[in-house]
């Protein structure tokens, strides 16, 4: 007799699993999906760039003039981690933008948000001021000294698109 329900319980359990799998795959059939759609949402920084501003013992920069093309899509301010501002953003092309400020130690936070870029010993002038440019295995970046804080325009963008976004930044 146990030998028997054994039988029935597994069998059973296997007809469960086959009734449950082709609901499933009716629920998938008819419930509209789009593939195509773009799962990274934007976000509105405004509120977290007024916190910042009001916190950090920097000047505090954050692109003004930008087309509707380049989309937030994090921010972030840690006073206790060298007091640092991080906005994220995917250009026009979607390829990945970053503006990162801090005090921090500049070297070591450069190499820090940027993934290990390296100062290429170059400069650029970018709406009258000066920009180091910085090059990396995974993300290039621009980097501004000024008013006890670093400035690093850093991602996977072209540097035309770094350039963009470093002469936008605005400090109020």
């Amino acid at each position: 007799m146990a030998s028997k329900r054994g039988k029935q319980t597994a069998r059973d359990m296997i007809l469960s699993m086959a009734v449950i799998s082709a609901a499933a795959g009716i629920v998938y059939i008819f419930v509209p999906h789009d593939d195509k759609a773009n799962p990274i949402k934007a976000v509105d920084y405004r509120v977290e760039l007024v916190t910042a501003r009001r916190a950090a013992p920097y000047p505090v920069a954050a692109p003004a003039g930008l087309s509707k093309d380049w989309k937030p899509t994090s921010v972030s301010y840690d006073g206790e981690a060298g007091n640092g501002w991080h906005l994220g953003f995917l250009d026009p092309d979607g390829k990945y933008v970053a503006v990162e400020q801090s005090t921090s130690p500049a070297k070591k936070y450069v190499s820090e948000v940027s993934q290990d870029a390296r100062n290429t010993g170059r400069t650029q002038q970018v709406a009258g001021e000066t920009w180091e440019h910085w090059e990396g295995p995974k993300y290039d970046a621009l980097v501004h000294h000024d008013k006890g804080a670093t400035t690093v325009v850093t991602g996977s963008a072209s540097t035309e698109r770094l350039a963009e976004m470093a002469a936008a930044l605005r400090t109020s």
